[in-house]
């Protein structure tokens, strides 16, 4: 099977690694990222795969929109069996209570995690309407979509919106002829620079950072390529988006 791929945040961490096992002959992948990676071009041009690297800003997502419709718009659907948009990007934001003086790192995490995300979805699912392929859409969300947790406002807030969003995209394309599959997924706990910022929090306003830094002690979190293969095999489930709100730690 052949596949378009649209993700973001495909040049780090798990959205490096997600792209690179999608790296494969004939398939085609389009990476918005801040940076272009020569990794994840090297992988592409060794398994001849078709791969544009975007550098974008995702804080200013609706050009980034417009450029992705009109691509699509070009694109001659007949030649995949699959077009697949992954919202991956993410930003933490600050670890601890809000105040005005974090308030342009709520305004980054908002765009980056949630506006962002509806923005391109909306490209996606407007450029592809009338295509005959399978379309799915999966957004990265977080345990914390679905638990508070002290000290986390902006990025819980953040996603527990993509989760909500994701709800109604589905309920929407029920009404459309082919319409996509959409899932906001919880990748489980990564290795990644977000964890990273997680353990380094200020103890007096983020109280959960000593159970992030028991984490990464103790070897309970998963390698990028693992979380990666996890959505993947997500992805290719025959049930996808039958749950909307999904973890990729649930048994299947």
């Amino acid at each position: 099977m052949t596949q378009l791929i649209i993700i973001t945040g495909a040049s780090r961490g798990m959205g490096l690694a997600i792209a690179q096992k999608l790296c494969k002959k004939n398939n085609s992948i389009i990476g918005l990222s801040r940076n272009i990676s020569q990794e994840l071009a090297q992988t592409a041009k060794t398994k001849g795969t078709n791969l544009e690297q975007w550098p974008v800003d995702l804080t200013n997502a609706i050009p980034v929109a417009q450029q992705l419709y009109s691509w699509l718009n070009k694109f001659k659907s007949n030649t995949v069996d699959e077009v697949v948009l992954i919202n991956n990007a993410g930003f933490i934001g600050h670890m601890g209570p809000l105040t005005l003086e974090y308030a342009k790192q709520t305004e980054e995490t908002i765009r980056i995690n949630l506006d962002a995300p509806m923005h391109l979805t909306a490209a996606f699912l407007s450029a592809t309407r009338s295509w005959s392929i399978p379309k799915k859409i999966v957004n990265v969300s977080s345990g914390l979509a679905r638990r508070a947790m002290a000290g986390s406002a902006m990025y819980c807030a953040s996603k527990a919106g993509l989760d909500h969003f994701s709800r109604c995209v589905a309920l929407d394309e029920t009404l459309q002829v082919n319409g996509a599959k959409i899932v906001s997924l919880a990748p489980g706990v990564i290795d990644t620079d977000m964890q990273q910022a997680l353990r380094q929090g200020d103890p007096l306003g983020f109280p959960d950072r000593k159970t992030f830094i028991q984490l990464k002690e103790t070897g309970n979190l998963l390698s990028p390529e693992q979380a990666a293969q996890k959505i993947l095999d997500h992805l290719a489930r025959p049930d996808f988006g039958v749950n909307v709100i999904a973890d990729v730690r649930e048994p299947a």
